[in-house]
């Protein structure tokens, strides 16, 4: 089975990066790095937002308030143990 990126993946790729890119940007140029990071972290931010507000896990508002019944929890996440075990 193949993984293929999703967006939610290429949100925390790009958070790495924006961190990651301030850290450098801060050790290698005349920036200083107490200012850098912290400009790249506002980026971050923004990706983090835009995978929260703009463009969400769900649909509609309604959508949050579907109950789950617990026979459709996978086992790994669930915290009860089944009763055929």
């Amino acid at each position: 089975m193949a993984y293929s990126l999703h967006y939610y993946d290429l949100v925390l790729l790009c958070i790495i990066a924006s961190l990651g890119l301030g850290a450098v940007i801060g050790l290698t140029t005349a920036i200083a790095f107490e200012v850098a990071v912290p400009l790249f972290g506002v980026v971050a931010i923004a990706f983090v937002a835009h995978a929260l507000f703009v463009n969400g896990p769900v649909d509609e508002a309604e959508d949050l308030t579907e109950e789950v019944a617990v026979e459709e929890v996978p086992k790994v996440l669930s915290p009860l143990e089944s009763p055929s075990e």
